[in-house]
């Protein structure tokens, strides 16, 4: 194993606490070095071996650190990514990668510049459930898609006690959440879309951001995607049902790694990662166009700790990442 990267968080709210350092820690590429923390200090708590900055200034200036997580809140990443590129860093930058489509190229160009890489984090792509639509459509069996749906639902009625979060400003709302991740399912599964067209609503009391978004993308073979992300689903559907000229495939948002890190799982706990037996998709196909077969498709076991094994070998190894500037570009580009 070649040297760890020394790593800085930007920040240890949910998305630093749950989908980055418990992930950095474990992988031995990377050495888990400094967040940013301006008031409290739980990080520090958590692993006190790290450095615990007060500003942004003092951590960007410190040369021990060769790689940042931009996982500030939406609006600040093109003006902190920016920053940490122009430091000599290399950045893995949260979701949605930019508000808009001209701040996403500036940051490319940026990193080439200065010689840097700038790494999407598009979690979800390491999923049990995305994974296992992945290796349906590679099976074959769906034949030529039709017709493809993809939700991200949720229940959250009341509006978030962080003001961040719910404040009008560009970045905030579901479409921008939620919504980048199913907008990167279907362009990394599906490529390009020639069209799309997208709706979006405020239904919840009080809200200035839309809880309900809707998006529709054609394909030049005819295919039609169909996506949707709210906050207001008592009852969430399936999250993926693909529809091909052979069969169908219907499964549910399963990936239980989420849940597991908030519940003090490691994800080096044998069990971590690993779906419950009774949430195997269903694939219903036709061979040769007579025999009706009906399948039950488990997933395997997923770990976001492959995204980091991504980054590890695309920083020191220059391997292609898996997320690609063109596909993050067409997403900023559906968003905005």
């Amino acid at each position: 194993m070649k040297q760890s990267i020394k790593t800085g968080v930007l920040s240890y709210g949910k998305s630093g606490s749950q989908f980055h350092c418990p992930f950095l820690e474990l992988h031995s590429g990377f050495d888990l070095y400094a967040v940013l923390e301006r008031t409290k200090k739980k990080a520090k708590l958590e692993y006190p071996n790290i450095i615990s900055y007060d500003s942004i200034d003092a951590f960007l200036n410190d040369p021990e650190i060769e790689l940042v997580i931009v996982n500030t809140p939406s609006a600040t990443h093109f003006e902190l990514g920016l920053k940490v590129i122009q430091s000599g860093k290399h950045v893995v930058m949260e979701k949605p990668f930019t508000v808009t489509l001209d701040e996403a190229k500036t940051l490319y160009e940026a990193a080439e510049k200065h010689n840097r890489l700038i790494l999407p984090y598009q979690n979800r792509r390491y999923d049990s459930d995305y994974l296992s639509v992945k290796n349906v459509l590679e099976s074959g069996k769906l034949g030529d898609l039709i017709e493809v749906h993809f939700r991200y639902d949720r229940y959250v009625y009341a509006l978030s006690d962080n003001p961040s979060k719910e404040s009008p400003v560009p970045g905030n709302g579901v479409l921008y959440n939620l919504g980048s991740h199913v907008i990167d399912a279907a362009i990394s599964l599906f490529g390009d879309p020639i069209a799309w067209h997208k709706s979006s609503g405020q239904f919840r009391p009080n809200t200035l951001v839309d809880d309900y978004a809707c998006v529709h993308l054609k394909y030049p073979s005819g295919l039609h995607v169909c996506i949707t992300a709210s906050l207001l689903v008592a009852d969430p559907m399936p999250a993926f049902v693909l529809y091909g000229k052979n069969g169908a495939y219907v499964k549910e948002r399963t990936d239980v790694q989420e849940d597991q890190i908030q519940a003090g799982i490691k994800p080096n706990d044998p069990l971590y990662g690993i779906e419950a037996d009774d949430k195997e998709g269903i694939l219903t196909y036709y061979e040769n166009g007579i025999n009706k077969v009906q399948e039950k498709i488990p997933s395997l076991r997923s770990t976001y700790l492959n995204i980091f094994e991504d980054v590890f070998q695309a920083i020191r190894n220059n391997k292609p990442y898996v997320v690609t500037k063109s596909q993050v570009l067409k997403q900023i580009e559906i968003l905005e």
